[in-house]
Parts: C-alpha cells; structure tokens; sequence
C-alpha cells in the first residue's frame, strides 16, 4: 500500500489541477483574439518570475518587474508590426540577464526560448485556428501522459539520469507513440511525423528546465499549481514544443491537417 501509494500517490493532485488548466486554457482558446492572447502573456510572464527567483534568489526586487516585463512584452507584441516583434520579445532576455552576477548567457537563452515559444502559440492560434492549438496541446498532454503512465509501468533504463533521473527511455518512447497516433487523427504522414518531432522537443523543454533546477539546487519552480509545481513545471514541455512549431513554420511551413 505504501509503495502504490509513493508511485501514485501525486496523482489526485495532478489531475485535479490539470482539469481546472483544461478549463481555463479551453475557455481562452475559444475565445481567441485578446482573451487567449493575455493567458499566454499571463503564464509567460508567470514563468520568467519563477526563471528569475530560481537564478537569482539573491535579487528578490528583481523578480516580479521581470515577470511582469515579459509579460507586457508578449502582449505588446501581439499589436506591433511584424519588424518590431523580436526586438520587444527579446528585450527581457537582455535585461534580466544584465541583473544576473552568474548564469547571464543560461538566463538570456532560456527566456528568450520562453518568449518566442509564448508568442509562436499565440501566432498558432491567431493564424492558423483553434485545431492547430488543439493538435499541439494534444501532442504534449498525450506525450506527458504516455511518459508518466508507460514510464511507472514499464520502468526500464532512464533516458537521462544526470538531468532528469525520473524519465525513462520506455516512457520517451511511449510518448513519441502517442503523439504520433495524435498526428495520424489530425493529418497524414507528414503530421505523424511533425507530432513524433515535437513531443521530442516537449521532452527537451522539460530536460532543459529540469537541468537549470539540478543547477540551482531547487526542487519545483514554484508552489503555484497543486501536484505539479510551478507554470515551469507544468508549461516546460509546451514551451519546447510551441518553439520548434514556431521555428517550423517560419523554416518550412506547417504541413497540412484536416
């Protein structure tokens, strides 16, 4: 009992706050426009402020005007012309970093990666519609699930002990399935594909936040959402995943769904 309980015990807690997540997130999405556009900008800024109090706990004033930059700055952007966005997305990356007695070129690289991922799902969703954000979000929800459920089954060698001891090489695997199976219901063989590349980038936005915790010696980012931690906690996996759809669809373009 007490080991069913170590394993699953996080599991209430988890679901519990996801289905409030699903909620919110739902309820934005479909409103779209300025509505979806201050949720991203919300957590976006939530998640430089716990960036910021993870890197520099001996700044405390610094951590809520970085939040709260960033965030202004991903909704600002959303009403400048298309030459003046990456200027404002990345300034926050710059500034925080200039605050920073160590770690600046860490700090500057993993904000700018959250800004332009923040944005890229905004431009998802503005552009090309709610089914894009719901296939994304699919993909990640379906990666994370697969990973934890597959991963507590099956057990198995760890796929990177040093960053993240917890993940497994049968739950990656389990997760790049599922999200291929997500792909195949929303489009044809380039979409399995494009949904196999992007769990893997959800499992990398977790492996990069999870290195910057080992780093710092912190546990969660924050205490904000129950049985999952902070917004990086939560959010880390879609932020790698919106970025390289982002980085797709400027590059190549985003293959066709249905």
């Amino acid at each position: 009992m007490n080991a069913s309980s170590g394993k699953w015990g996080d599991l209430p807690a988890r679901v519990g706050s996801a289905a409030v997540m699903a909620l919110v997130g739902i309820l934005a999405v479909w409103l779209g426009g300025a509505w979806f556009f201050a949720l991203v900008a919300l957590v976006g800024g939530g998640m430089v402020w716990e960036l910021t109090r993870m890197m520099a706990p001996d700044r405390p004033a610094l951590h809520i005007p970085m939040g709260a930059l960033a965030g202004f700055a991903i909704y600002i952007a959303t009403l400048l012309p298309g030459q003046a966005v990456l200027p404002v997305l990345i300034a926050p990356a710059i500034v925080g970093a200039t605050q920073l007695s160590k770690d600046r070129m860490i700090y500057a690289a993993y904000v700018a990666a959250l800004m332009l991922a923040c944005f890229g799902l905004i431009v998802l969703r503005d552009v090309r519609g709610i089914q894009w954000i719901l296939w994304l979000v699919l993909v990640v929800i379906a990666t994370d699930v697969a990973g934890y459920f597959v991963g507590r089954v099956v057990g198995g060698p760890k796929f990177w002990p040093k960053v993240s001891p917890k993940k497994t090489w049968s739950g990656t695997i389990g997760g790049w399935v599922v999200a291929a199976l997500v792909g195949a219901y929303f489009g044809g063989p380039m979409l399995v594909m494009m949904s196999v590349l992007t769990a893997f980038a959800s499992q990398m936005g977790d492996a990069a936040e999870s290195a910057i915790k080992r780093r710092t010696g912190i546990k969660d980012s924050s205490n904000l959402i129950p049985g999952h931690g902070g917004l990086l906690d939560r959010f880390d996996g879609m932020m790698g995943a919106a970025l390289l759809v982002l980085i797709f669809g400027v590059v190549v373009g985003l293959p066709a769904g249905h």
